[in-house]
Formats: structure tokens, sequence, C-alpha cells
């Protein structure tokens, strides 16, 4: 065998060609590469480009969701101040069931042929709460106050660190549809830190109205902003940035200090983090080549 120098075959073999499964070509070292081995280089080939618009307005749902959780803490907090009694929180919680049902049946997610189906799902699930009401009552009473809200606020905070913004869960009208371990530890988080704050009101109409409140929220909140979403993206937008701004408003009169906590969390949300996605896509750095593993096709025909 004649071999040059530099590992590469003499002339009187034939042309190298690429072998993806077939071993060595006779004549050729098993490392031989010819000069157009890096003519197939490609940088970055699949890096997507993204719009600073498009990810702010994909942002839009976690901030969203970060108004509706800090609207259920604005609730048990002006519950436990006594601020809102037993018959606010029956209108409220009136309220939102009679306005989740009209907006699902008007995205047509609900179809009427299922509407019995819903209906008796949320009369077993409010008469179960019901039921275990007194005994939600009385699950803390060992416990002080302090602790309770540490323990509260630290699965609110794992209840939106694991939370599914992707809103894959709500897929399938009015159905969970193959959740997630997360998406299942973060909904226990949220009933657990439910619970503890309801046993600290002083009444079982108190404990029911606002385990119903909590319950209903981080049930179907998702499954309703989704709807609006699919329905109309600009409608969708509209309720967004209106529901910040009642957020805003209501922490703004239980706390200063919060409202600026709040408005700088979702301007770092809605904006900050949307511009350095952006930025940081210059230094994204991948090769493809002819080096990588192939895949193969098969084209199956009858």
């Amino acid at each position: 065998m004649d071999i040059s120098r530099n590992g590469s075959p003499s002339p009187a073999y034939p042309k190298w060609t690429k072998v993806v499964y077939g071993g060595m070509q006779p004549g050729y070292n098993d490392n031989y590469t010819d000069e157009s081995f890096l003519e197939g280089m490609i940088m970055n080939a699949n890096v997507v480009k993204r719009d600073m618009l498009k990810v702010m307005q994909d942002s839009v749902s976690i901030s969203q969701y970060l108004c509706i959780v800090s609207l259920v803490v604005l609730v048990w907090a002006f519950t436990l101040r006594s601020n809102l009694d037993e018959n606010s929180l029956f209108f409220i919680d009136v309220s939102l069931l009679g306005s989740g049902f009209l907006i699902l049946l008007f995205s047509e997610e609900m179809h009427s042929l299922n509407l019995l189906h819903y209906v008796l799902n949320i009369s077993f699930f409010t008469t179960g709460l019901y039921v275990l009401a007194p005994i939600y009552q009385t699950l803390t009473r060992s416990i002080s106050s302090d602790t309770i809200w540490a323990v509260s606020a630290s699965l609110l905070m794992l209840h939106l660190f694991l939370h599914d913004y992707s809103e894959s869960m709500v897929r399938a009208a009015g159905a969970l549809k193959n959740p997630t371990l997360t998406s299942c530890i973060s909904l226990n988080a949220s009933v657990v830190a439910s619970v503890f704050i309801a046993s600290c009101l002083p009444s079982r109409l108190h404990v029911f109205a606002i385990m119903l409140f909590s319950l209903q929220v981080f049930l179907f909140a998702p499954l309703v902003t989704y709807c609006i979403k699919k329905y109309s993206f600009r409608l969708y937008l509209f309720f967004s940035l209106s529901l910040m701004v009642v957020t805003l408003a209501f922490v703004y009169t239980l706390h200063r200090l919060l409202f600026v906590l709040l408005l700088s969390l979702l301007v770092f949300v809605t904006m900050v983090c949307p511009y350095w996605l952006i930025r940081i896509q210059q230094y994204k750095f991948k090769i493809n080549g002819p080096w990588d593993e192939a895949k193969l096709c098969f084209d199956i025909t009858d």
C-alpha cells in the first residue's frame, strides 16, 4: 500500500467518499478527511431569531399569573383583617364562577352537551369543601400566625416557580391533560397554602368561602385565560393589562412598599427579561457539520 506522508492515499486508489456505516475504505486511514470535509460546517443552524415584541407578548402570561396570585393574597389579607366578611366572599365566589362559565361558553370551549357534566362536578366540589370546612378550621390551632404566613409564602413561591406557564395542561376543554410532576407539585402547594390561611379564620362559612375562592382561582384561572387567548389575542392582552392595573391599585392601598416591589417585578418580567434574552442570542455558538450523527429516513410505501 502506497501511503503519502500526510496520511492520504496515493492516486492509485479510488477517490475517498464519506461512509456513514460500513467501516474503513480500502487504502484510506480511518481518520482520513479530504479538503471538502469542513465545507459542510454550519454555524447556528437551528438558532431561532427572536423578536423583542414577540418575546414581550409571550412574557405577558407570566406577569398575568403573578397578578392573579397577588390578588389571591390580597383577598386573604383583607379577609384576615376583617375587611371582607363571608357575604362579600360568597358574592366574589359566585361572580367568578358565573363569569368563568360565560367565558367558556362564548369561547366555545364548553359544548352544550357537557354543561350538565360541569355543573355536577362543581356541585360535588363545593359540597365536599363545605363538609370539610370544620376540619380545615382546626388544622393549625397550635401553630402561630407568623409561622402560618411564612409557610404559606414559601408554598406560594414554590407554586409560582413550578407552575406550567406553557398552557400545556389546558389543551382539553375543562380538563387537565397529561399533567407533569412539577405541575402537580405546584397545584398541591397552592392548595396547602390555601388551607393554612383558611384555618386562621373564625367561622366555618369564612373557611368555606375563602377555600372556594382560592381553589376556583388556582384550578380554573389558567383555563379561563387560555380560552380568552384562544378566542382573541387582543382581548387577552387587554385583559392582562387591565388585571395588572387593578392589582397594582389594590396593592397600593394595602402597602406602598409591596406596590413598588410588585411593579418592579412586573417590569422586570415583561421588559428586562425579554431584552436580556434578545441580547444573549449573539453569544449563541453551535456548530453542525458532517461529523454529526446521521439521521436515517425510511420511506415506507404500500
